[in-house]
């Protein structure tokens, strides 16, 4: 890959949990996980069960860094599932931003991968994994010319957003986080600030939004009128409802088009460039 290249590739686009069958096709059924490339190094953010398929594309020895918006259990269910953790040849840097003062983000893994909750503990992988927890806010540097800025998001126990500025590019990955309405996220507003690409929540539409309140979603009319006040370029509109069909979703899919042009729901196997 040439040392400017810049990327993402969506694995996982679903959010709560994952779905399967004719009606989850065109836009994927896994949760989530996003890959970014910058030059030679690879981003994967979220685990959800999209970081299986992921991992079948890899070699036994994978060097990346691995950011978690939180713990909760659809973005951490497919790491045990992801092959180049079993290889003692791979490097892994572990990020969470959202667990301090409380635990850390290995204290979480940990957790979930234990009796009676998981079969075998985290220690079965191989790979050589150095784990990293930050505040949110902290703009972070883990690789030559990756800059990757941190923000708290509104999620209950809390996650983080993140926004990766390479080579005079920005991709914004700002997913499970509820807005209050008429009163935009200023810490979604800071990350999203001139972005070439916003990838946001649009789990719910702004009708469906009171009956879920509290819940930690936002909607994609949220996302149009966040990217328009930040002058974000692009908007990637994710976590999608589980209950939210392929019909559905190119319904959505389309109005939100309409109302911000170049807008398109997330699909596996997509890949965009900044």
């Amino acid at each position: 890959m040439a040392d400017d290249a810049f990327s993402v590739r969506f694995w996982g686009v679903r959010g709560s949990v994952a779905c399967a069958g004719p009606d989850y096709v065109r836009y994927g059924g896994n949760t989530s996980c996003v890959e970014m490339r910058c030059g030679a190094h690879r981003l994967i953010f979220d685990a959800g069960t999209g970081l299986r398929a992921l991992g079948e594309t890899l070699q036994s020895q994978v060097e990346a860094d691995l950011f978690f918006s939180h713990t909760h259990w659809d973005h951490i269910v497919g790491l045990p599932f992801f092959r180049p953790l079993y290889s003692p040849d791979s490097r892994f840097e572990v990020w969470g931003g959202h667990l301090l003062p409380d635990s850390t983000i290995e204290d979480a893994l940990r957790q979930a991968m234990q009796t009676p909750l998981f079969p075998v503990p985290l220690d079965i992988f191989k790979a050589r994994l150095t784990f990293h927890d930050f505040p949110p806010g902290r703009t972070l540097e883990p690789r030559p010319g990756v800059r990757v800025r941190t923000a708290a998001l509104n999620h209950p126990n809390s996650a983080t957003g993140y926004r990766v500025d390479y080579g005079g590019r920005s991709i914004c990955y700002l997913t499970d986080t509820e807005h209050t309405p008429g009163k935009p996220d200023q810490n979604v507003l800071a990350l999203m600030d001139g972005a070439d690409i916003a990838i946001y929540d649009a789990t719910y539409t702004d009708d469906e939004l009171p009956r879920y309140a509290g819940w930690g979603h936002s909607t994609w009319q949220e996302g149009v009128r966040l990217c328009r006040a930040a002058g974000a370029r692009k908007l990637v509109l994710f976590h999608h409802d589980p209950m939210r069909n392929d019909t559905a979703l190119a319904a959505l899919e389309q109005a939100a088009a309409a109302a911000f042009p170049g807008t398109v729901a997330a699909r596996e196997g997509m890949t965009l460039t900044p």
